[in-house]
């Protein structure tokens, strides 16, 4: 009846993204995730799906992840997570393809002309917005976010493919810089953690918050992992004692139970100790014993027999089930102790509620029958991400983010209203955040408020199970003094709405007061930024029509003078950067044109005579789509339109202007250079059935590398010269008709 995992999640995939042994290739894997799929799919959705990852490999040819796998292995793996949580046909699908619109050169019409417009959907929503130049890292944030929320308010499927891709991308952090670790942990402690938190998948939320600990204090993860591990006889022997009481009295009353103990998650652990400055031993839920049973009643029976086998300690029951999280989160939590003196949590749950508590939302895919098309019978599930968005509009990135975080990821307390409806607040919510809550008009005309039936100051933070009557009169507006008291973006946004409703003349002269001040301790002179050219650029940045509308959100509160003074001076900046890089562009297509030595076999589009070189990390040849790039002193490089180097350069606008129209004139007659890679089962005589193959296609080898890996695996790099992609085509199919090919695909050259 009982099992035991000492560490939680994040422990054992940390060691893994540590394991140095050769992985299965993507096509072994694609065969895994069928053969798992098999009973919850038809064989013609099988079909669907390999056609799904021949594409993608495909778009994704030539690419390589910092580790050197091929990129494919990326999105292979995102499914095999995706189908863990669900077996939803589209959802895996999406997963596979999911890089497909962000990183190659297939675009949204391409995914729906081939697969549908459902995937395509889910694809576009999960990608990031990464070709739309943006002035600062908080707005490209915010932008994302904010277009992740819209599509997950159409289809859930989206956020759960994208916190998949995040958890992939974290278990594989180990092959990037410190720094950038360190970036996609904090962002995935910030952001992704918390946001599968409120999304009720557990397991998930565990792991990234371990993996997340592992990069931010290394030091302080391997303490506890050391400690855990020292006291690992000890743990077990504790947790085993309990399981069997707790079977053997659950047994004698003839209710069938599952019971598993466990030791909180690395996280978990360190945050109780270093944020509340806990020994190891202070932790009281350090352990945790789970039971689960088939019916709702069968749980407070249990309760009953953990009470009467060992003391529960004041103040720590907490029923779950009769008030579920916003999560979907149910269980019974008590916190006892042990014959030992130890104390330990025990959680008390059915089936169906262990199930959404492991995988939240998914559950509903996974567990659940029925349910319609679009929410899949989530609507209310997903009110708040409604809400969010609909409070969130007006507001700019920094406020976006912050509001972001405090309302989804806070800690909340539950408070009631005199009719007895449950409240959920982020923690520290007080009573203006309160009424807020139950309507805007209710905010905007409250006097005062009664906490349990007594009159407390606005500033009163709410504690569980305060019940709030808000007391409210006519010819009564919100004070500016509450954008200060409020802890909700919601009741922030409202108050601000108020104001720019109400009060427009007053925060015109009031925002433009407080803007000149901050304009002129930056030393920016007004003539400055009201030149039309100069005037049209910053109003965009700033995103308002005019600067009155400017001084007006000032006024009331929607941007800080000084916040929008700053982004002034960036913008000022930027434009100063692009007319330098503008009348740089300009010298260097001068350059190119009197530039010796063309190239035939390639036109570049309004220039007659220039230098050509042929870009080594795609290795373009004829009937390659091409797109050129202007270099400093080198003429003009060539790339394949789907590079990955191309398309990050592309998303640069410094390096805008440098990208050229180019393509292959009529009469080619060179041949030119080009790189693959083959992975495959290594064996005697694979060299020379390669060989063979390419000399059969009169093939000119320039250059050809090749090592063994563990697992009989060979990999090698060949360097070719063709006439065009109709004849490197062919050595590719006839390439993987030699035994044992895995894979073939195109590569730079070195």
């Amino acid at each position: 009846m009982g099992t035991m995992d000492t560490m939680g999640m994040g422990t054992s995939d940390t060691s893994d993204t540590m394991d140095m042994q050769a992985p299965p290739s993507p096509e072994e894997r694609v065969a895994e995730l069928l053969d798992r799929m098999k009973d919850s799919i038809s064989d013609s959705d099988g079909a669907r799906l390999r056609a799904v990852y021949e594409f993608a490999a495909r778009a994704h040819e030539g690419q390589l992840r910092k580790d050197g796998s091929p990129y494919v292995s990326h999105p292979v793996e995102v499914a095999h997570i995706v189908a863990d949580l669900t077996p939803d046909l589209e959802s895996v699908m999406a997963a596979l393809l999911h890089d497909t619109i962000e990183d190659t050169g297939f675009t949204y019409g391409d995914i729906r002309r081939v697969f549908g417009r459902p995937v395509a959907e889910l694809v576009d929503g999960v990608t990031k917005l990464t070709r739309v130049p943006y002035t600062s890292k908080e707005d490209q944030q915010m932008e994302n976010l904010r277009k992740m929320f819209l599509a997950m308010a159409k289809d859930i499927r989206v956020i759960l493919i994208k916190i998949c891709d995040r958890l992939h991308n974290m278990r594989t952090l180990a092959y990037h810089t410190q720094q950038k670790r360190r970036e996609k942990a904090m962002e995935t402690m910030e952001i992704y953690a918390p946001l599968s938190h409120r999304l009720g998948m557990q397991r998930i939320k565990w792991e990234l918050e371990d993996l997340s600990l592992y990069d931010l204090d290394p030091v302080g993860y391997q303490e506890i992992t050391q400690e855990l591990a020292i006291r690992h006889e000890l743990h077990a022997s504790f947790l085993s004692q309990v399981q069997t009481r707790l079977s053997d009295r659950l047994g004698e009353a003839h209710i069938e139970a599952n019971i598993s103990g466990r030791i909180k998650h690395i996280y978990s652990i360190y945050r109780k100790m270093y944020s509340m400055h806990k020994s190891l031993f202070e932790i009281y839920d350090l352990y945790a014993v789970r039971i689960i049973v088939d019916e709702m009643a069968d749980c407070y029976n249990v309760l009953g027999f953990v009470h009467d086998l060992y003391k529960p300690m004041p103040g720590r029951f907490k029923d779950y089930i009769s008030t579920p999280k916003p999560n979907m989160y149910q269980s019974l939590h008590t916190t006892v102790i042990g014959r030992e003196g130890m104390p330990f949590e025990v959680q008390i749950r059915t089936w169906e509620m262990h199930h959404t508590a492991e995988y939240g939302i998914a559950a509903h895919w996974k567990y659940k029958e029925g349910l319609g098309e679009g929410q899949f019978g989530l609507e209310e599930k997903l009110e708040w991400v409604r809400r969010l968005l609909e409070t969130q509009q007006d507001t700019d990135a920094e406020d976006f983010i912050r509001n972001l975080k405090i309302d989804m990821f806070a800690d909340e307390v539950f408070v009631f209203t005199p009719r007895g409806d449950v409240i959920n607040l982020p923690a520290g919510a007080t009573p203006i955040d309160f009424a807020y809550a139950i309507h805007s008009a209710v905010g905007n005309r409250m006097m005062g408020a009664k906490v349990n039936g007594r009159i407390v100051n606005l500033e009163y933070n709410l504690q569980n199970g305060d019940i709030i009557e808000v007391l409210t009169g006519s010819g009564h507006g919100p004070s500016r003094d509450w954008l200060s008291l409020a802890k909700t973006g919601e009741a922030r946004n409202k108050i601000k709405q108020w104001f720019k409703k109400e009060r427009r003349e007053e925060n015109v002269a009031r925002g433009k007061e407080e803007f000149d001040r901050e304009l002129k301790r930056a030393g920016i002179p007004m003539s400055t930024i009201t030149k039309p050219d100069v005037q049209e650029s910053i109003l965009k940045r700033l995103s308002f029509n005019n600067y009155e509308d400017l001084y007006a959100a000032i006024g009331y509160g929607g941007i800080p003078a000084l916040r929008a003074v700053n982004r002034i001076r960036d913008e000022l900046t930027r434009i100063n950067q692009l007319q330098s890089d503008k009348e740089t562009v300009s010298k260097l297509i001068s350059q190119v044109r009197n530039a010796p030595a063309p190239v035939s076999g390639v036109v570049v589009e309004g220039v007659d005579n220039c230098l050509i070189k042929f870009a080594r990390c795609c290795a373009p040849v004829p009937g390659d789509p091409i797109i050129g790039f202007i270099t400093r002193g080198y003429g003009v490089s060539l790339h394949r339109e789907g590079c990955r180097n191309a398309l990050t350069s592309q998303k640069n606008s410094i390096n805008a202007g440098r990208w050229i129209v180019v393509r292959w004139s009529e009469n080619i007659k060179e041949a030119y250079q080009t790189g693959l890679c083959l992975s495959a089962r290594d064996r005697n005589g694979l060299i020379t059935d390669i060989s063979s193959v390419i000399s059969g296609q009169k093939v000119p080898v320039r250059r050809i590398n090749a090592k063994s890996l563990p697992d009989e695996k060979a990999l090698l790099h060949l360097t070719l010269e063709v006439r065009d992609l109709k004849e490197l085509d062919a050595i590719i199919r006839r390439l993987y008709l030699i035994e044992g090919m895995r894979e073939v695909s195109r590569c730079s050259i070195t």
